[in-house]
């Protein structure tokens, strides 16, 4: 089998950043992917599961509310290595065009107070493991970042 693009990307020079992980074709609609990488990989502490849970929630709940975005969004869940997310929107798409919404999504998380949504045993496999804190954390400290890209923030290593 052929090693898929994304073992391609030289995680020993990966920065955390917002990187096109892939851009497909479904039917006649492009859709890009995004590797929002949180964590420099083998070199600093993977997110902790609840924060990354607690991440997953509210990231997917804001982007799929959202006024512009949410007809947009296809997908946003973690990367199984715990250094960030992915998320999937509609359209042929750069890092640059999803700045904005990343930095709202961001304010977003960091005001949100009260139940996590989708934390309740009917709505959730693993309800109870959030951390609404440490993944505020994990949002601010990813969001320099984001507010302030350089080129090794927004294209993968060559």
């Amino acid at each position: 089998m052929e090693k898929i693009a994304s073992f391609q990307v030289d995680h020993l020079r990966l920065k955390p950043g917002v990187y096109v992980s892939r851009k497909d074709r479904v039917g006649s609609e492009a859709v890009t992917t995004f590797d929002l990488r949180f964590k420099e990989p083998n070199k600093e502490p993977v997110i902790d599961n609840p924060a990354l849970h607690t991440i997953e929630h509210l990231g997917a709940t804001f982007l799929r509310s959202h006024k512009e975005w949410a007809s947009k969004t296809v997908y946003f869940g973690p990367m199984g290595c715990r250094t960030g997310f992915y998320v999937i929107f509609s359209g042929d798409l750069n890092s640059r065009d999803i700045l904005p919404v990343l930095r709202e999504m961001l304010d977003w998380i960091d005001a949100f107070s009260g139940p996590i949504p989708g934390a309740h045993p009917a709505e959730c496999g693993n309800w109870s493991e959030q951390n609404l804190d440490m993944a505020k954390w994990e949002c601010r400290r990813w969001g320099a970042v984001v507010r302030n890209p350089g080129p090794e923030n927004l294209d993968y290593p060559a």
